[in-house]
């Protein structure tokens, strides 16, 4: 059987799996002697043919429109669908032990920009597995200086979706993807280490219309920033003057997210979950002026059992 013939049983089955193989890569890689770097290949190399299937069906099947993977403090992983019109289907399990990863990143890649596939971080390594085949691959040491990654789309040209990674000096970088999941040089989004004070950092798609992705940021005084992307991947250019959205409203927020386009209308969509746990929409009207409809509640609690959505 393909990997792209297991149905949601097995797909969860799978995940079920990965949460032990996430723990003994763990394991290889604290047991080896060496640099970081070096302990994390070798334990690739022991481990990695092992993890790849059982890796590759942690996200769900679907072009278009993107599903919501949730991690809960207890390190479980859910699976929400998209409904298609707003809103997300009844979760589905993929298995617990992911407390272990410091960072899960999905993006659109592998089958031509069809899978969904995984990048996630463990100690200062990132990995990155393919949804559509049998390819989970090191990408290498380091990824401990950066205290934010998140997956942004296309932004700077490539027909990859690519990476931001927010240093723990507040700089931000941008990782443009390749066709192989690997991961060009990074570049300097923007000459400002004032990153860190954005409590969110978000974004995969185009909220300004002119057809590149863009960044959605919080910052300290609870204002949502769009940041538009240039589509170049230029040091210090890849992002242009940002532009308020929102001066009300976003403050208590304890959670903002993108999954893309959420409604099937083609536009990018954002949400966000309150301190009651209630989850809402926030539809894009694809204009620069005002990227946001109002908000439409569509999920009435639960969703501040999870620590990361993504």
């Amino acid at each position: 059987m393909t990997p792209i013939s297991l149905g949601r049983p097995l797909r969860r089955a799978a995940a079920l799996a990965l949460a032990g193989a996430v723990t003994a890569v763990v394991a290889l890689t604290t047991a080896h002697d060496g640099p970081p770097t070096d302990r994390a290949a070798a334990a690739h190399s022991e481990a990695g043919a092992d993890i790849a299937p059982l890796l590759q069906r942690a996200a769900a099947d679907g072009a278009g429109l993107l599903p919501l993977l949730a991690r809960g403090k207890d390190g479980h992983l859910w699976d929400y669908e998209a409904k298609g019109t707003g809103g997300w289907k009844a979760r589905a399990d993929l298995g617990t032990g992911y407390s272990v990863a410091t960072a899960l990143v999905q993006a659109n890649i592998s089958d031509s920009g069809r899978g969904n596939d995984l990048y996630f971080r463990m100690g200062g390594t990132l990995y990155y597995t393919a949804e559509r085949g049998n390819d989970t691959k090191s990408l290498g040491g380091g990824w401990d200086q950066y205290n934010l990654i998140v997956s942004v789309g296309n932004m700077a040209g490539s027909a990859q979706a690519d990476l931001v990674a927010r240093g723990t000096d507040g700089q931000l970088w941008l990782y443009q993807g390749k066709a192989d999941g690997t991961l060009a040089a990074r570049v300097r989004m923007k000459d400002s280490t004032g990153w860190n004070g954005m409590s969110v950092i978000a974004g995969r798609g185009d909220y300004t219309g002119d057809g590149i992705a863009d960044l959605i940021t919080r910052n300290s005084a609870g204002s949502l920033l769009v940041y538009p992307g240039t589509g170049k991947a230029t040091a210090d250019a890849v992002l242009a003057t940002g532009v308020t959205a929102a001066t009300t409203g976003w403050k208590d927020y304890t959670a903002v997210v993108s999954t893309g386009d959420n409604t099937g209308d083609g536009k990018a969509d954002l949400m966000a979950v309150d301190a009651a746990g209630a989850l809402w929409l926030y539809k894009g009207t694809g204009a620069a002026s005002a990227p946001f409809s109002a908000r439409t509640q569509i999920g009435t609690s639960g969703w501040t059992q999870y620590n990361l959505l993504f």
